[in-house]
């Protein structure tokens, strides 16, 4: 999950839910106060990023520049300058005279990334098999106790960030930097379509996968240890291709 910029007041809660967000999307954001450290700009753009890769600015839909406005409490300045930067990003696009959306999610692109992410993250897990680091192991045991906790309570956001360490702990234990930060890229642009997927049902999903990454690795069984990532990451894949097929607003073919 997107960390909030520290030299401002929150300007997204980390509560609010797509329900609420459904009836209000702009409820996720809330006004900022400035700070000479950061930009107006810089703050807007971090909420309103928050805003989209949690789904509450949903795929497609337009964004009023207005209402963000008024509910940041800022000039339309900050505002374009934000969506520009998030356009740059790929989050949102510019539709001749019609204004500016939040971008669909592409199929195509979660693929692709989830084809790297597969080559780097499955020779991760084998090489991590391999180092039977206890550290390590106990560092993914502490990591997997807390997302126990949190599977069945459906906190979504706060097990995405859990997900999110688990892997960081994978690829730290290899110490290639540069593959970290490959993966980070290819993560980064995933978040939107992961936030989507993260019902009840694909946390207890994601758990059970990461439990069985675990034992491999606990196990020192590099090729297990593969294969689960393989499935892992498989099934997002899968389960994506139901959600578009589901909700086909939300996805551009």
């Amino acid at each position: 999950m997107l960390a909030f910029l520290p030299e401002f007041k929150r300007a997204v809660s980390p509560s609010t839910d797509v329900a609420s967000a459904a009836a209000d999307p702009y409820v996720a954001l809330q006004k900022i106060q400035s700070s000479e450290r950061v930009s107006l700009t810089d703050a807007v753009e971090q909420a309103l990023r928050q805003a989209i890769v949690t789904l509450a600015l949903e795929p497609g839909m337009m964004i009023d520049k207005m209402a963000v406005c008024e509910r940041m409490g800022v000039s339309r300045f900050p505002v374009s300058a934000a969506l520009a930067k998030l356009a740059h990003a790929g989050l949102v696009e510019v539709l001749p005279q019609r204004g500016t959306r939040v971008k669909p999610i592409a199929v195509h692109d979660i693929r692709q990334h989830l084809f790297i992410r597969s080559a780097l993250e499955v020779e991760t897990v084998r090489a991590v098999a391999r180092l039977r680091d206890s550290a390590i192991i106990e560092a993914l045991e502490f990591n997997l106790d807390k997302q126990r906790n949190l599977a069945g309570n459906g906190d979504r956001l706060a097990f995405h960030a859990l997900d999110l360490g688990f892997h960081e702990i994978l690829l730290d234990a290899i110490k290639l930097p540069r593959v970290k930060d490959i993966v980070a890229v290819s993560r980064n642009a995933l978040d939107r379509a992961r936030q989507l997927l993260a019902t009840p049902e694909r946390l207890a999903h994601t758990l059970d996968e990461h439990e069985r990454i675990f034992r491999a690795i606990r196990a020192g069984d590099a090729d297990a240890a593969a294969d689960a990532m393989h499935d892992h990451l498989d099934q997002v894949v899968a389960e994506l291709q139901r959600s578009a097929k589901t909700r086909p607003d939300l996805f551009e073919s």
